[in-house]
């Protein structure tokens, strides 16, 4: 079976390369690749590939490198992009393609096989994009490749077994990116391509947020892969039991999945997130819950608990009956609904948190209007008898659904908790139909937006310095509390701005705002004050993608200083065409005492800012990557205990809360 497989491998190899016979690289590029990449019915082509053209100077085809077989492995000059390569020619038949670099540049086709047939071809970065098909088997067979990051696109089928071939010859196979896309399927076993098959050079292997499932692979514990560092199975379908062998690997992540028994002694250094939402039968550390003892209870054993199971079920019965007979009489909502206050002048739900209001403390607060937004007006209301402020925001009239409506979406905004996310303490429903969202109120915090484009009293000398490690700090915060609302069936936060996000004295952020588009009808949806994707435009509905593009306008008003609009992208884009230095896209208060952006994170945060904000939603990251991204790219100075990460918030890495209490 296994030689029969290689044949058919060989095959494809022999295949392709009899396809690209007789043909330049460029010609195999403009004729295979960049239709199969480009796809069917992309109107008006698309603009990345639209530079591959024979018209075009060869070093301004968007996202490639070459070289010749005289210069490998050195790419050929492309300095001066006014001549190109017009004072060099070089004949088509001996240009060498070395690389393809087009993340997030809205690829809606498919991986052409013919990507094996380029000899000098070592990486392949086409990640956010929506390429979907399968992985071709052909790929496997690449002579050269040895960085594929194929991650959040739409590729579909298994991963095929000819996929290790790359970890052999000349390609020796480095990094492996295919997450966030929608392969099934056992994960292949490089034994069964060839008995001694090793990954000896792979470091980094990421196959999170698939479907594959079977048990954990064997090969990722033996010998077939000693330089591997970092591996993430996260978000898949996988079982059985954890194995031994993982300690060497720094950076690991088996959650969402379902393993199960006890986990290996050598992984209880790690921490407990990297073994999240799993099987309940897996235990042990670093997971709070230890293993049940393994010895088999006797029948003696098992017919006395079950008798105090049954008794102990008698009694729970009558003490519960005789509780919800109270509750009944009281009248309120389950805790968990939020309790509820009613009188001649309206309702009033009290959530957790909010237990000390009553409706006639809030209706007789003393309120000073702060802010005014497109749906609501923003009071800072003083309690009577030292009862300390609360927030209110008073939605209009017309902008509001009926009661009705709102009931279930104000129960699932009040229920939500989070370190980053302004919490809903209670809502109060009046009989002329106004509608009030109290929260806490935060004295001494100011918003992001008057911190980032403050004036008067809060111009730049009254302000602290907002540094990349303090800015890093809000942008990390924020992402995770979207974070937290995404993983709640799907929940969008939907008015993600800088002036919703309050920041303290400690640099915590805190979003305000949280889901109050489900209370709104879709005429004053559609003048919320959120930083717009493109799709809003036209269909007018929140979704998480939405806030993704909406906290890339975020991160991008952190890193450059300018005031958040949808031109942003453009403005760095355009930076990147006309050559400009990096630094001085950057904030100059970002890039002060900055050696080194790549060193200190901010050339991968600000890609990271720009694959948020890709105008095809699907080719956007999820906030639980962005999440991931941005812990990686923390300043170097975050990671020391006398850093900005504490006292007044843990360390990023003492773990967040993942999924909404929904």
């Amino acid at each position: 079976m296994r030689s029969v497989m290689m044949c058919c491998l060989l095959l494809l190899l022999v295949s392709a390369a009899a396809g690209a016979e007789g043909k330049s690289e460029v010609a195999l590029l403009l004729e295979r690749v960049k239709p199969a990449l480009q796809g069917e019915g992309e109107v008006g082509g698309n603009a990345q590939l639209a530079t591959w053209t024979a018209s075009t100077p060869l070093c301004q085809w968007r996202g490639l490198r070459w070289s010749t077989a005289a210069t490998l492995p050195r790419e050929l000059p492309c300095g001066n992009l006014s001549a190109g390569l017009a004072h060099h020619p070089v004949p088509d038949d001996l240009l060498l393609l070395l690389s393809i670099r087009l993340p997030a540049s809205a690829l809606a086709g498919h991986l052409p096989p013919e990507l094996a047939a380029f000899s000098a071809l070592a990486s392949i970065f086409l990640a956010h994009n929506s390429l979907s098909g399968p992985i071709p088997l052909a790929l496997g067979n690449a002579p050269a490749l040895s960085l594929l990051d194929l991650a959040s696109n739409r590729l579909s089928g298994s991963l095929p077994l000819s996929i290790w071939n790359l970890c052999s010859g000349n390609a020796r196979l480095s990094l492996l990116r295919l997450h966030g896309n929608a392969l099934h399927g056992p994960i292949p076993d490089p034994a069964a391509l060839a008995p001694n098959t090793t990954c000896d050079a792979l470091s980094l292997l990421d196959l999170s947020a698939n479907r594959l499932s079977g048990p954990f692979p064997s090969s990722l514990v033996t010998t077939a892969f000693p330089a591997l560092r970092s591996l993430d199975l996260s978000d898949n379908r996988l079982h059985g039991p954890i194995p031994h062998g993982l300690a060497p690997i720094h950076s690991l992540n088996l959650s969402y999945n379902n393993f199960s028994g006890q986990l290996p002694p050598d992984l209880a250094s790690l921490p407990p997130d990297a073994f999240l939402a799993n099987s309940p039968a897996l235990c042990g550390p670093p997971l709070p819950h230890h293993c049940l003892p393994s010895n088999p209870l006797t029948s003696s054993a098992v017919a006395a608990i079950v008798i105090a199971l049954m008794a102990a079920a008698v009694v729970l019965a009558s003490l519960s009956i005789g509780w919800a007979q109270g509750r009944w009489r009281r009248a309120p909502l389950p805790p968990e609904e939020g309790t509820l206050t009613e009188d001649g002048e309206g309702k009033l739900v009290v959530f957790q948190g909010g237990e000390h209001l009553t409706l006639e403390e809030v209706l007789n607060a003393t309120g000073q209007v702060v802010n005014k937004a497109s749906y609501c007006t923003v009071y800072k209301a003083k309690l009577a008898e030292g009862g300390g402020s609360i927030e209110l925001r008073l939605l209009r009239e017309g902008c509001c659904k009926d009661a009705e409506s709102c009931a279930p979406a104000v129960r699932r905004i009040g229920r939500a908790r989070h370190d980053n996310l302004v919490p809903l303490r209670a809502f109060y429903q009046g009989r002329r139909g106004e509608k009030l969202l109290v929260y806490d109120y935060f004295p001494g915090n100011r918003t992001l937006h008057e911190l980032l484009h403050g004036h008067g009293e809060q111009s730049q000398g009254m302000r602290p310095a907002l540094t990349w490690a303090r800015r890093h700090k809000i942008a990390l915060g924020v992402a995770r509390a979207l974070a937290y609302v995404h993983a709640g069936h799907g929940e969008a936060h939907g008015s993600v701005r800088s002036s919703n996000v309050l920041v303290d004295e400690w640099f915590v952020a805190r979003v305000a705002e949280y889901a109050v588009h489900r209370l709104l009808v879709a005429a004053a949806v559609g003048k919320a004050d959120g930083y717009r994707a493109p799709e809003l435009q036209s269909r007018g509905r929140c979704s998480p993608r939405t806030d993704v593009y909406a906290f890339g306008i975020l991160l991008l008003e952190l890193l450059m200083g300018r005031k958040a609009s949808g031109e942003l992208p453009a403005v760095v884009k355009a930076a990147v065409l006309e050559e400009v230095t990096m630094m001085e896209v950057f904030d100059a208060e970002v890039a002060r005492g900055v050696r080194s952006p790549a060193e200190e994170g901010l050339l991968q945060a600000l890609k990271l800012a720009m694959g948020c904000c890709a105008p095809v939603a699907s080719a956007r990251p999820t906030m639980a990557e962005v999440v991931r991204q941005l812990e990686e790219v923390r300043p170097r100075n975050s990671s020391r205990p006398s850093a900005i990460y504490s006292p007044a918030e843990p360390r990023s890495d003492a773990g967040t809360p993942t999924a909404a209490a929904v």
